[in-house]
């Protein structure tokens, strides 16, 4: 389980065993069930997570009570409510599990004494936040400029492996359209 947490910070910055080491006494590992929340809206947000197994998805509850699925993180990626975190609010978003779940994860205060530590992690942080916001970016675009067709087609193409571990109700929240528009694309 290390080694792949090592192997996701080794595609940005090169690690000594000692500072491995490091990095690892600032994190914690966190085994979670299907259906359990990591993050709720309303409550703090203490943690970020890097996802070393399973499925997890972020959404957000409106005032009428509607789901919008934001995110999904699956194995080698992170998740976590961005604005609760970094500037210590409530949760805006809700993070639950798909699957079981297996996590790495960090304070905002263990990550800036991590940082300040060994600052090439500080540079692996920023390069996954500029990634995290293009990536953010490119999934506005398309929900402003592409029709209910072409964002699936995207969507299979961007996570072909998601499509098979992800409910079709889910798949159509994040994708903008009625589960009904969803099934006619499936076939």
């Amino acid at each position: 389980m290390e080694e792949i947490l090592r192997q996701q910070i080794e595609k940005i910055v090169p690690l000594t065993d000692d500072e491995f080491r490091l990095v690892l006494s600032h994190f914690s590992v966190g085994n979670y069930k299907k259906h359990q929340y990591i993050v709720q809206q309303e409550n703090p947000v203490p943690y970020v997570h890097f996802v070393v197994k399973g499925l997890l998805k972020s959404f957000y509850i409106d005032k009428s009570g509607k789901n919008h699925v934001l995110q999904f993180a699956m194995e080698d990626w992170w998740i976590t409510d961005n604005q609760g975190f970094y500037n210590n609010q409530n949760a805006t978003l809700n993070i639950d599990c798909l699957e079981d779940a297996q996590t790495y994860y960090i304070t905002l205060e263990d990550r800036e004494k991590l940082c300040n530590e060994l600052q090439k992690m500080e540079f692996f942080f920023l390069q996954k936040m500029t990634a995290g916001n293009i990536a953010l970016q490119n999934r506005i675009l398309s929900l402003m400029s592409k029709n209910s067709e072409e964002r699936y087609i995207q969507f299979i193409q961007l996570y072909p492996d998601l499509i098979h571990r992800i409910p079709k109700t889910l798949i159509a929240s994040y994708l903008g359209i009625s589960r009904e528009t969803l099934s006619r694309l499936w076939n």
